[in-house]
């Protein structure tokens, strides 16, 4: 129900006016009621766009306009975590915890790992065989995250010979699916 037919059921227990379509007092509340329900599809779209949480366009394009770097897009909702948690940064992230929260600002899930030597981190993409697309630009990101001091080994998932061998992958199942040797390398 929209605003003309809200306004006609406000004013017909009066009984004074002449409500019908055709009317000229029907005519003036169909208008009215247009641009009332003008009005609220925009105030729906103000709404939607300014809250993180359900932003899907402008909204996102304004939160994204405050950093330095834009997350890479892969979806909506991957977006939407990007930006959460690059504004959980702060000048006391230097946990691995933290630091863990604020990564996945690049656009896609991202850990960091310690490693046995002091100062020393790998960053892997659990979700993402091989290099991700737009990588360039999650390197930027997180390299701006990571704190200075830290030297930062980027790590790739590919299949290895064990999980072949585990599968059991046999060469008539990869030449039955026409893997080329990059496709077969990422069938992780």
């Amino acid at each position: 129900m929209g605003y003309g037919e809200h306004l006609r059921n406000l004013l017909r227990p009066l009984g004074i006016y002449d409500l019908s379509a055709g009317s000229l007092s029907g005519s003036e509340l169909d208008a009215l009621g247009l641009g009332l329900d003008q009005l609220s599809n925009r105030l729906d779209y103000a709404e939607r766009e300014s809250a993180l949480a359900t932003a899907e366009s402008e909204g996102l394009d304004r939160w994204e306009s405050v950093f330095a770097r834009t997350p890479v897009h892969y979806t909506t909702s991957l977006r939407r975590q990007a930006i959460a948690a690059l504004l959980r940064i702060n000048e006391s992230c230097f946990t691995l915890s933290d630091i863990n929260n604020a990564i996945s600002g690049c656009g896609i899930k991202a850990l960091a790992q310690e490693k046995d030597r002091f100062g020393y981190i790998r960053i892997i993409f659990p979700d993402v065989a091989g290099i991700p697309e737009g990588f360039e630009q999650i390197r930027e990101i997180i390299l701006d995250i990571i704190p200075c001091h830290l030297e930062v080994e980027f790590y790739f998932r590919y299949l290895t010979w064990a999980e072949c061998e585990a599968f059991p992958y046999t060469w008539a199942i990869i030449h039955q699916k026409a893997f080329t040797w990059h496709a077969f390398e990422l069938a992780v």
